[in-house]
This record gives C-alpha cells, sequence and structure tokens, in this order.
C-alpha cells in the first residue's frame, strides 16, 4: 500500500487515547503523522517542567492543561485532523461514553490503578474494542525484551516488568518506543480490518 492509500484509509478512523503524559501525548503525534483523522484524548494534568524528558510539549507550555497544549501540538503536525481534548480525570463510569464511537483505544495511564481500571472497564462495557496498553515503559536500554503481547482484544507494549519508580524513573527513548509501538500497532490493525 502506497502512503497516500494508508491516510486515506485512517483519515476515517477515531483513536481514543486515555492520558496525555508520555505514552499518550507521543503515541497522538506518530498516529497524526501517518493520517489518523480524528483523535479523542482524554487527561486532566497540567505540563510541568519534569514532563519535558519525555512528553510531545515543549517550555513555553508548562502550566498549560495538557490535552489544550497537545491540540495545538498535533495541529501544528497536521491543521485538518480532528481533536477532541477532554480535560478530566477518566473514572470507570465515563469509559464507554467516550470512548464508544473510536475504532481503537490506547490506555496511556501512569498509574497501574488507573491502567487496571480501563482494562477491565473496558472488557465488560465495550468487549468489542481493541485496547492497546503500554507497561513497563521504565529505565533506558534493554531493547530486545520491549514487545506486544496479544491477550484476546487486549495488545500490551512494553516488557511488562520496569515499572516507574524513583530510582527506574521514565525517560524519553523507552517512553518514545513503546508510544511508537502502540501507534504502530493501532495502524496495523486498523489497516488489516480495511483490507
Amino acid at each position: 500500500m502506497t502512503f497516500y492509500e494508508i491516510k486515506s484509509i485512517l483519515k476515517n478512523k477515531t483513536v481514543g487515547i486515555a492520558g496525555a503524559g508520555g505514552l499518550g501525548s507521543n503515541c497522538a503525534a506518530a498516529l497524526v503523522r501517518a493520517g489518523v483523522g480524528h483523535i479523542i484524548v482524554a487527561d486532566f494534568d497540567k505540563i510541568e517542567k519534569d514532563n519535558l524528558n519525555r512528553q510531545f510539549y515543549f517550555y513555553n507550555q508548562i502550566g498549560r492543561d495538557k490535552v489544550n497544549a497537545l491540540r495545538d501540538n498535533l495541529h501544528a503536525i497536521n491543521p485538518e485532523v480532528k481533536i477532541t481534548a477532554l480535560k478530566m480525570k477518566l473514572r470507570s463510569c465515563d469509559i464507554y461514553e467516550i470512548f464508544k464511537n473510536c475504532d481503537i483505544i490506547i490506555e496511556a495511564f501512569d498509574s497501574a490503578n488507573a491502567k487496571q481500571m480501563i482494562i477491565e472497564t473496558t472488557a465488560e462495557e465495550l468487549p468489542d474494542k481493541i485496547l492497546i496498553a503500554g507497561m513497563g515503559i521504565a529505565g533506558y536500554g534493554d531493547n530486545n525484551n520491549i514487545k506486544t503481547q496479544k491477550y484476546g482484544k487486549l495488545y500490551i507494549c512494553g516488557d511488562q516488568k520496569n515499572e516507574i519508580s524513583k530510582i527506574c524513573p521514565p525517560i524519553a527513548p523507552r517512553v518514545g518506543i513503546v508510544a511508537n509501538m502502540q501507534a504502530n500497532t493501532a495502524i496495523d490493525i486498523l489497516l488489516k480490518f480495511c483490507c
């Protein structure tokens, strides 16, 4: 398939992203660059200086709401992309209504509890939806252990072992690798469904 053909398919697709931090912001940028036509992103947080080591934001955006800054950054890549930016802390009762019309959902939360919430809620309330999660993104190096594994409608990108901690922080290369794996998995699935 040519890039023109890929973009002509992806422009009619909607991807939901739960979280606009390291995984969510970088995944969104990759999806928009590939031609996805509509991104729905939900996050409650503001940009902090410490985020700049791994998230798709810039120094002059510190203090802004992540979803609004991400919308601006994505429009700088492609002004025609539709961005639905929702400033909110997602709860299980929100998942169905926000993501029901998405072709694919990307999980991009920091906390294990939030990851568990969206995985369980999606499996229960949106059982036909594909969810692509990121787990095991902390640290650096160890490229060969970063992979994508499929569990029914759930795909997990990462090494599934390196949890974020004070002595094992998230660093741009591994976060970017996993975010791009999530985007790549989404694009692969979206294109397979169309062909």
